[in-house]
């Protein structure tokens, strides 16, 4: 066996091993996941910050209906007729409550209904959560507070045909000094084409969605960059040694 034969055997075991060991999750993390039912269909809960936007519905004050404002670095806003407040660290509603007051001290109108002010965020831009590894978007992803498993990787582009679907990874950092990260698997392909979703939690801001390449998809990525710069290192000195050679190659296949 050449030892060219051997490295590359050697590499591909230790993939294997190392591939096969890796992935830590854990089962009963998926308790510290919300499912979509348990949780109110609204991002009411979504705590604001610059630069986040946030649009205001009030129809009996046509001044401010349907005003857009970007939260500022300060986490201030401006609504005309109405004046400044603070909106960063605070939900929606809670905005809307403020901004409710606010008119009834300086409109006198008579606000009636159950939700006479209403505040909505219209572009989420403040918090992030993330899907990398084999997915045809890898990066960051705005997180709105009502954002899935599903969702998410569907966003990003889905799997790739390198992708170990049976096998992705869905991590929620630690949380404080003594916390631990919480690890648990999707079945991606029983989600996707059979409707499974017991696992398609809703995320949180910083949760990591890690889509890993199957063994062989792995082994074959690491096997190209052991023989790259190999094949680099032959063509230049082919072509620094047979300069000749390479000139007839070349013309013999010019028009």
């Amino acid at each position: 066996m050449t030892s060219a034969r051997a490295m590359t055997l050697l590499i591909v075991l230790l993939l294997t091993v190392l591939l096969t060991g890796c992935f830590s999750s854990n089962p009963q993390d998926i308790e510290a996941f919300t499912m979509p039912y348990m949780a109110e269909v609204s991002s009411s809960s979504y705590v604001l910050s610059p630069p986040d936007v946030i649009e205001v519905h009030c129809s009996r004050v046509p001044e401010i209906d349907l005003q857009e404002q970007q939260i500022r670095p300060d986490g201030r806003v401006s609504f005309e007729g109405v004046g400044e407040m603070d909106a960063a660290g605070k939900t929606p509603a809670q905005v809307a409550n403020e901004l409710r007051d606010k008119i009834l001290e300086f409109y006198k109108e008579s606000l009636i209904g159950e939700r006479p002010v209403d505040v909505r965020v219209v572009a989420f831009r403040s918090k992030r959560y993330y899907v990398l590894g084999e997915v045809a978007f890898p990066g960051a992803q705005a997180y709105s507070g009502r954002d899935t498993v599903l969702g998410a990787i569907a966003l990003a582009g889905s799997p790739t045909v390198l992708a170990w679907q049976e096998r992705i990874q869905i991590i929620r950092p630690a949380r404080g000094e003594n916390g631990r990260p919480r690890i648990f698997e999707v079945n991606f392909d029983r989600m996707a084409a059979h409707g499974d979703m017991s696992k398609n939690v809703l995320l949180e801001e910083g949760d990591i969605i890690f889509v890993p390449p199957t063994i062989l998809a792995a082994a074959a990525m690491k096997i190209e960059e052991f023989i790259r710069p190999i094949a680099r290192a032959f063509t230049g000195y082919y072509i620094t040694t047979r300069p000749q050679a390479s000139a007839i190659g070349a013309g013999a296949t010019g028009y």
